[in-house]
């Protein structure tokens, strides 16, 4: 007995989160992106992404 609210409860919390979409700031988010996609791998070649078939 009891669990009827309960359940009714987390119910509705999950109903909320599902459908929940908060404002997104686009020209923020592509300003972030944008900012950091050359300066990440600034000192960095494709041979140190490249997969080595030494560990076979």
């Amino acid at each position: 007995m009891g669990r009827g609210r309960q359940k009714a409860k987390h119910t509705k919390i999950a109903r909320d989160l599902k459908y929940f979409s908060p404002e997104t700031n686009y020209n923020a988010l592509e300003a972030e992106i944008g900012s950091h996609s050359t300066e990440a791998h600034a000192g960095w070649s494709e041979e140190d992404f490249a997969e080595k078939d030494s560990h076979r």
